[in-house]
């Protein structure tokens, strides 16, 4: 350890989410950070249900996350050239296409959670053989069901909306990427030799990578009109993809990258064959790592790749169920609707809420995804009396996450026939103590929320060392230990509230007419 300094060695994890980014600097294989710097990411609303970002502001936040954390190791006694490597973790399904020669962008990202691609799924299932419309019918190939989610929708309407881009697709004079390829390829050169690469797990989002052979589907591509050589190309979780160009990391080696839910998933160490994890953030999502089984479900879940550690290791896949609104809702009760300062106070007003109104929120504002997948859906609020007020509201906003990780749940215990013993836990809601006793009380198993907030981070961070240094891979890392919520009503109490949640969600089906 004699050639490092006061810290040992390091490794910077980049963890951009949805609204803001970080540079987290961790002690290698190790949970104990040593510098951090975040940044706050603006979001674009052109129009209703239209969601957008500046790829050139999301690599401006990147890079001087890494720059005022680098600082912030240099003030505390320690060196950037202490850094061995550095991981990627990444907000996933965000679209994001730019010419290959100038590196600038041809349009903003359309991020994950946007629904223009509504009129454009009609005209996909227009095209599926024997005018079936079937949603599932490319899921034998790539895990996903048909829905506006998925990155190749996106480029599909980019490429039909968007002359510029369609041209620049036909040419081959521009790549596509989802937000780890855009970062990777800037940090590793740009336009002068960077490296134009994604990893399983994030390929495995996009709709375009067969879920088998882990390569691009040429059936898939065809499907999407997509060409070929706008792709990047699909590497593991956990190697080296190139070296970093300029800035105060000059040198060092991009060695880990995957989406940041999988990231989370080996952040909280669940892997083993049966262990869960949920993150609560603008969405909540639950992934269930099957092992080396290719679960299909019947349900509703996804079957998605969890991590590949290595080009030559087998890839781990795993059951996943995507929330589209979590801590969103939240944002909405504060923003336009103005019965919240901030989400912080959410716990303080909910437990004020009264037990005689059971008020139920189904914040499906565009859509709901699994186990419903049902764009047509709208949010309702029901069980409204002259007690309700907006303490009730705030309660039943709470209690819609927890809900709709129950339906989640149990769809995954149905598909693989293993109840889940307990859930692991993390993401920023998780700091609301009454919203995890609540979802202990409504899915009847324990929740454990982690000792330590940034699993996504550690995660990127672990892949990324097991990326130079493959003997440690794997290797359980101590753990702050966490606090376990445990259940705290009765099997009847939480049936008749789940069977009320479920009548909020048929009033809500339907309401988009187009």
């Amino acid at each position: 350890m004699s050639e490092f300094g006061k810290f040992g060695p390091l490794v910077g994890a980049i963890d951009e989410g949805t609204s803001s980014a970080r540079f987290i600097i961790f002690k290698a294989n190790s949970s104990e950070v040593v510098a951090v710097h975040q940044k706050e990411l603006e979001q674009h609303f052109p129009q209703e249900g239209w969601v957008e970002q500046d790829p050139l502001e999301i690599l401006d936040v990147v890079t001087t996350c890494i720059e005022k954390a680098v600082e912030q190791l240099i003030s505390l006694g320690g060196s950037p050239k202490d850094i061995i490597t550095v991981g990627v973790t990444n907000q996933r399904e965000t679209t994001i296409v730019w010419d290959k020669s100038t590196g600038k962008p041809l349009h903003n990202a359309i991020v994950w959670l946007d629904m223009r691609t509504t009129s454009t799924i009609d005209k996909l299932l227009d095209s599926v053989p024997n005018k079936t419309r079937n949603t599932n019918y490319l899921k034998p190939l790539c895990g996903l069901p048909l829905s506006p989610y998925f990155s190749a929708v996106k480029l599909r309407w980019l490429s039909d909306k968007v002359n510029i881009i369609n041209k620049a697709m036909k040419k081959g004079t521009c790549y596509f990427g989802t937000v780890d390829t855009w970062i990777i390829w800037n940090l590793t050169g740009g336009p002068n030799g960077g490296k134009h690469v994604t990893d399983v797990t994030n390929a495995s989002r996009t709709m375009l990578m067969n879920i088998e052979t882990l390569k691009w589907d040429p059936l898939l591509l065809k499907f999407f009109e997509v060409p070929k050589l706008v792709l990047p190309e699909i590497k593991s979780s956990s190697e080296i993809y190139g070296y970093i160009a300029n800035g105060p990391l000059k040198g060092i080696p991009v060695s880990g990258c995957l989406g940041d839910q999988q990231a989370a998933l080996v952040g909280q160490m669940c892997m083993q064959k049966g262990q869960a994890k949920a993150t609560y953030g603008t969405g909540c999502f639950v992934l269930y790592n099957t092992g080396d089984m290719r679960v299909n479900s019947s349900r509703g879940l996804l079957t998605t790749v969890a991590y590949q550690l290595g080009n030559k290791s087998p890839p781990v896949y795993a059951l996943e169920g995507s929330v589209a609104v979590a801590g969103a809702a939240l944002s909405w009760l504060k923003d336009n609707i103005g019965l919240l300062e901030s989400a912080k106070k959410s716990q303080e007003l909910a437990e004020k809420a009264t037990e005689n109104g059971s008020v139920v929120f189904v914040p499906a504002f565009s859509g709901l995804y699994a186990p419903y997948w049902r764009q047509d859906a709208r949010g309702v609020i029901c069980g409204i009396t002259e007690d309700t007020n907006s303490n009730h509201i705030v309660k039943a906003a709470l209690e819609a996450v927890c809900f709709q990780v129950r339906d989640i749940l149990d769809a995954m215990n149905e598909d693989c026939g293993i109840p889940l013993e307990l859930l692991k836990v993390d993401g920023g809601m998780t700091s609301n103590a009454l919203m995890m006793q609540l979802q202990a009380d409504l899915i009847g198993i324990d929740v454990i929320k982690a000792g330590f907030t940034e699993s996504t981070a550690l995660g990127a961070a672990l892949v990324a060392y097991w990326g130079v240094d493959g003997t440690n891979q794997c290797a359980p890392i101590p753990m702050t230990s966490g606090i376990t919520y445990s259940p705290r009503i009765s099997e009847d109490e939480r049936d008749m509230r789940y069977k009320q949640w479920k009548m909020a969600v048929d009033r809500s089906l339907g309401w988009d007419q187009n």
